[in-house]
């Protein structure tokens, strides 16, 4: 998936169960790396893949024993409440919040450290930048407004302790990750495969996409490149309408796609959380572009060709299995 770093790396995961950290925890191996699972139970011993060990941290109460991190080159932080797996209740929002400002804290603290030695990528959102219509958002574009974009702000700011003890740290903002199996695609496909995905609510919201393949390597890639620092738009170089985005996955399965969810009806269902669905980020990955690092699926046609073989893939038992989650916590690359 991704050429091999000059010299072998050991490299941490959090949220190493989730369909983005388990990809990337493979990914990682298959060119040769170690990768140190820390996980929020007791440390398995034995029944591991080749290349994986595991360490037991507590994100709930900010601990990551620093100690763990001695021999790691970096660490990728995935961890965090799902955003959009159960309705934004007040409890449910704070949850959100807090597992991501604790957990980045914890690791944060740990890497700190160890001064500047250690690497860290920590996932962040395009919900960064709010609402933002048709208007073409970079790295340098402003915070925006909602719920998300609040959550994205205290959650890069948690890195705070490793970026004052010289640390490189980068903020991987994803887009929505276009995966064969969890993600949007989870609800999507099967609606897709009916002739019963249309658009939601007018269509016309930018959708920052990026193919699961894509994100693992832009992730080994940010991994690869300390000099690269502060916030990374992790998206496709082409942001599409939601309704263009769903009416490719209709013709690649050539199925169709005109039966629209409306906006009243989305509200009803999802409560304030449709906002942030409903919402529109026209994201472009400038620094990965300017840093030389290449798509193998900058386009829709190339994402859905493959979304749809690799899905095929998977049913049949050929294709990794990229999903799970330990208790309430999964990756969280993908916040939109």
């Amino acid at each position: 998936m991704s050429e091999s770093p000059a010299a072998q790396r050991t490299v941490a995961i959090t949220g190493a169960s989730g369909m983005i950290g388990s990809a990337l925890s493979e990914a990682l191996r298959e060119r040769g790396d170690q990768v140190l699972h820390l996980v929020r139970r007791a440390p398995r011993a034995e029944g591991l893949p080749a290349g994986v060990t595991e360490a037991e941290w507590v994100p709930d109460e900010r601990r990551l024993d620093p100690l763990l991190l001695d021999g790691v080159d970096a660490v990728v932080h995935l961890a965090g409440a799902g955003i959009g797996d159960q309705r934004w209740t007040k409890e449910r929002k704070r949850e959100i919040l807090r597992s991501r400002v604790d957990g980045t804290t914890a690791v944060s603290e740990a890497v700190a450290a160890h001064g500047s030695r250690v690497r860290l990528v920590s996932a962040s959102g395009v919900g960064y930048y709010g609402d933002r219509g048709a208007d073409v958002l970079t790295e340098e574009s402003s915070l925006g407004q909602g719920f998300l974009a609040e959550v994205v702000r205290d959650w890069e700011a948690a890195t705070w302790h490793a970026e004052q003890a010289g640390a490189p740290v980068v903020h991987a903002r994803s887009g929505i990750v276009l995966a064969p199996q969890g993600g949007a695609m989870a609800r999507l496909m099967p609606l897709a495969k009916a002739g019963l995905a249309g658009p939601l609510g007018s269509g016309k919201q930018f959708w920052a996409w990026i193919t699961l393949r894509d994100e693992v390597r832009a992730l080994m890639f940010l991994v690869d490149r300390p000099d690269i620092t502060g916030a990374v738009n992790l998206a496709a170089p082409t942001p599409e309408s939601q309704s263009t985005v769903v009416k490719a996955l209709g013709e690649e399965l050539h199925r169709p796609t005109v039966l629209p969810a409306p906006t009243i009806a989305l509200r009803l269902a999802l409560g304030q959380m449709a906002g942030e669905i409903l919402g529109s980020q026209r994201a472009l990955p400038t620094v990965l572009s300017d840093a030389g690092f290449t798509w193998e699926h900058p386009d829709l046609d190339a994402a859905m060709e493959w979304l749809v073989q690799a899905q095929k893939d998977a049913k049949d038992g050929r294709g990794t299995t990229e999903k799970g989650s330990e208790g309430s916590h999964e990756d969280v690359a993908e916040v939109e």
